[in-house]
This record gives structure tokens, C-alpha cells and sequence, in this order.
């Protein structure tokens, strides 16, 4: 895949697929289960992600997933190991 700012070379044909630049990044299994478990509104701790997910998830699992979506900007981390979900107004 190739990004939208990037010429195009001759050996591509005019219909290759191109990512967008404001298009979401896809997110790992691990990550989805807890952007679903996460809301924008209500802090959780990161102890209730674990114990909410501790059947699917290790906590290795859960922490590695956390700080990809922490550096993604999906999540945001409040003081005293709070999590919540990031959100983002898109105008069109």
C-alpha cells in the first residue's frame, strides 16, 4: 500500500491501491478487545481492563496492547493509571 503523497511510478497502474492519510490505522486483535472494554467518558484503571479481559488476555498481552494505542493516540492515560478512549471531531 502506498500513501497518497507519494508519486506514482510507471510499473504501477493508475487504479493502485492507496492509503489515505486520515484513514484509521487498523488495530490488533489485543487492541480492539480493549478499545471495546474503554469509554471516552469514564476513566477505567488499568487493574479493571486486566480483570475485565483476564480470560482473553494476559496482563503482558494487555499491557503491550495499551501502549500501542497510547502512542496511536486511541487511548489516553489520566493520572493514577486511569485509561480513557481518545476521540477526535472529524468536519467533512
Amino acid at each position: 500500500m502506498r500513501l497518497a503523497l507519494t508519486p506514482e511510478t510507471g510499473a504501477e497502474s493508475p487504479g493502485a491501491q492507496t492509503a489515505s492519510l486520515f484513514q484509521e490505522p487498523s488495530l490488533s486483535p489485543h487492541e480492539k478487545k480493549i478499545y471495546k472494554v474503554l469509554k471516552a467518558d469514564e476513566a477505567m484503571h488499568l487493574d479493571e481492563i486486566i480483570e475485565k479481559l483476564e480470560l482473553e488476555l494476559s496482563s503482558s498481552e494487555i499491557f503491550a496492547a495499551m501502549f500501542e494505542l497510547e502512542l496511536a493516540g486511541k487511548v489516553k492515560q489520566r493520572p493514577g493509571k486511569n485509561f480513557v478512549r481518545s476521540f477526535s471531531l472529524t468536519c467533512f
